[in-house]
């Protein structure tokens, strides 16, 4: 999936972010992080859900061309003064103006966030025709603007690399 509640794994435990100072040049620097190039967007208050367990990082100020989050300037870890309600996501959505993102909004509940896809007719699972799952029926997915891009997202979805 190319977006969410954003979590860290750090000193053996994984936790959240707070939003506090959270902008698009941090969303940039996850998605990077990520290996995802989609336009980076960043969600505030716990717009994917709230966490549970540590919130690990508060005041997090990337100035976009980090390759990690940690190399931007934030608090030390586990140094924080936020609830759940201030979980930090982002969106790296990589079909921003195209007519899939439509699908995508279109085609889910308000309350989901994850767009369902398989692969048919391949000589393997891990090749085939791409399918999504929309009002109650799988359907195939018009290739007019579809990348190379849009097929690394489709494979990071279904759990491939």
């Amino acid at each position: 999936s190319f977006e969410g509640r954003v979590e860290v794994y750090h000193d053996g435990k994984w936790g959240t972010i707070c939003d506090d100072q959270w902008d698009d040049r941090d969303a940039e620097v996850v998605c990077r992080q990520l290996g995802l190039s989609g336009k980076p967007k960043a969600l505030s208050w716990a717009h994917y859900g709230q966490g549970s367990g540590p919130i690990l990082l508060d005041e997090v100020e990337c100035s976009g061309n980090e390759l990690s989050l940690d190399q931007c300037k934030k608090s030390d870890w586990g140094q924080q003064n936020c609830d759940h309600i201030e979980d930090a996501g982002v969106s790296c959505d990589p079909f921003t103006g195209t007519d899939l993102a439509q699908l995508h909004a279109a085609s889910l509940p308000p309350t989901s966030h994850s767009l369902l896809s398989r692969l048919t007719g391949g000589r393997s699972p891990h090749e085939g025709r791409v399918e999504v799952y929309y009002n109650g029926d799988w359907g195939t997915v018009c290739d007019d603007g579809w990348t190379d891009l849009s097929a690394q997202v489709v494979c990071r979805q279904l759990g491939f690399r």
